[in-house]
């Protein structure tokens, strides 16, 4: 018996872009997180959406093919500090709630996050 992947657990595709479409205004709205959004046009951020959502989707083990950059590429210079990580990691926790996302599923989307925080912040 093959066990499922997180995306498969989640609830596939439709429910990752459900999940961004949630958090994605959550940040864009955020006092602080909101600068990082300030300037981009609707088209820059349809785009970041559509990014965001296919990573998510390919390393949570889905089939979609992620065409970004790294991580550590992506947010290099961006000055994001721990604060920031603090207010960012509090949306997605405000997410999954609202989502009624529960463990092991919530424990492993939360793991997955925090190992990204070393290629995210300065």
């Amino acid at each position: 018996m093959t066990e499922k992947t997180l995306y498969q657990r989640l609830g596939g595709y439709d429910v990752i872009v459900v999940a961004v479409d949630d958090l994605l205004p959550r940040l864009m709205a955020d006092d602080t997180l909101g600068r990082f959004w300030k300037n981009r046009s609707k088209d820059g951020i349809a785009r970041e959406r559509q990014l965001l959502i296919d990573y998510l989707a390919n390393a949570s083990g889905g089939s979609m093919y992620y065409t970004g950059r790294a991580m550590k590429l992506s947010h290099d210079g961006m000055g994001i500090d721990q604060n920031d990580w603090t207010r960012f990691t509090g949306h997605v926790a405000a997410s999954l709630d609202h989502l009624g996302v529960k463990d092991p599923e919530r424990a492993d989307v939360v793991g997955f996050i925090e190992s990204l925080k070393a290629e995210i912040v300065d």
